[in-house]
């Protein structure tokens, strides 16, 4: 069994997701998030740059942050794992989708998304 979402994640707006380059160096982007059966979902274009560096490693940070990527808490070690099965898209997506307006706008969201889940 998974362990528990953070409190200091549980709720938050915006989360900073720190991906690794093959060379250890760190990139954070401050991304939305669903959250369900203590996981985190992150829809992203499959060809963004976190997208393929989670395909390389799994390891990620996250922490809570403003929209602008300035983060306000503690950062906490995950895994992220990327979603291939229509079954588990779906359930990410409608995660996002229940949280942000904004993501249930059609032109927003295109064919080619991928799903990212976050287990602590």
């Amino acid at each position: 069994m998974a362990n528990p979402i953070p409190d200091a994640i549980r709720g938050q707006k915006y989360i900073s997701l720190t991906t690794f380059r093959k060379t250890g160096v760190g990139v954070s982007t401050p991304v939305w998030f669903g959250e369900e059966q203590e996981k985190l979902y992150i829809m992203t274009r499959e060809i963004s740059g976190k997208f393929k560096r989670i395909r390389n490693n799994p390891k990620v940070r996250i922490a809570p942050c403003t929209i602008r990527g300035r983060v306000t808490g503690k950062e906490f070690e995950a895994t992220a794992g990327i979603l291939s099965g229509q079954e588990e898209r779906q359930r990410a997506r409608m995660s996002v989708r229940r949280k942000y307006w904004m993501a249930r706008i059609p032109f927003l969201w295109r064919r080619n998304n991928g799903y990212l889940e976050i287990s602590f």
